[in-house]
């Protein structure tokens, strides 16, 4: 598979996997580094990019939202968000809740600004770890 190819599949995988659809990113993202000699770098970079416009996304989307009150399950989030502000998007990694945490963010009109960078600081976090923890294994079975 080419870099580009692996880039651009591991990019939809995970925008796909930072909306409500299935898209499986961490499961492609180890699968590539496992079976490829393709940049550890680049594949963290397409997967961090992907998973932020996938979150920003669902930011655009909780924009949209009229404003009314807030449905029974999402107080734990509403309340991280009033607590914390944009910095709880470091947790928009998440499974269901940080899909959850991205739409109440654009539903509580948080700046733009701070919203991509937590965004991405948390998205980029879990794909750095996660390629550590897969190198360094590959590293001590060979």
């Amino acid at each position: 598979m080419s870099s580009t190819l692996a880039a651009l599949s591991l990019f939809g995988s995970s925008f796909l996997s930072a909306t409500l659809l299935p898209g499986n990113s961490e499961i492609v993202l180890v699968a590539l580094l496992t079976s490829s000699t393709i940049s550890p770098t680049l594949l963290v970079l397409a997967a961090t990019l992907g998973n932020t416009l996938g979150g920003l996304t669902n930011v655009i989307i909780g924009r949209l939202l009229p404003v009314l009150k807030p449905q029974r399950g999402t107080e734990m989030s509403l309340g991280w968000l009033k607590r914390f502000g944009p910095a709880a998007l470091l947790l928009s990694w998440l499974p269901v809740v940080g899909d959850l945490l991205c739409l109440l963010a654009g539903w509580l009109r948080m700046p733009w600004g701070l919203v991509t960078l937590f965004l991405c600081v948390g998205k980029a976090l879990r794909y750095i770890i996660l390629t550590i923890i897969t190198l360094q294994g590959i590293a001590w079975w060979q």
